[in-house]
């Protein structure tokens, strides 16, 4: 028997066994798999991700009160800075010396 006679025979015993039936399924079970994953998987989750984020762009009320109450609040805080700025500027300059007598801390 020739070596392309011997194969032939092994493909015959393969089909009859139904080994290749079986290689056959799975390779088309992994090609659908894959071709699924690809096509409607894929841009499912980009389309699905896609639409969630322009959905969430904008701030919620909650939010938008909550960025109002710290905008206020930044504004007061401000104020008062200036308002402490302003009277540090005009109290008279103390040296470090009278400053240190006037609390009361002994130089050493």
């Amino acid at each position: 028997m020739s070596e392309e006679e011997q194969f032939e025979a092994a493909i015959q015993r393969a089909v009859d066994s139904g080994a290749v039936d079986m290689a056959l399924a799975v390779g088309f079970g992994v090609a659908g798999l894959i071709f699924v994953c690809l096509f409607v998987v894929l841009p499912w989750m980009f389309l699905h991700y896609l639409t969630k984020a322009r959905s969430n762009s904008g701030l919620s009320q909650d939010e938008e009160r909550m960025l109002e109450e710290i905008w206020r609040a930044s504004r007061t805080m401000e104020r008062r800075i200036e308002t402490l700025e302003r009277l540090i500027e005009t109290e008279p300059k103390k040296s470090a010396q009278t400053m240190r007598q006037d609390t009361g801390d002994r130089i050493q």
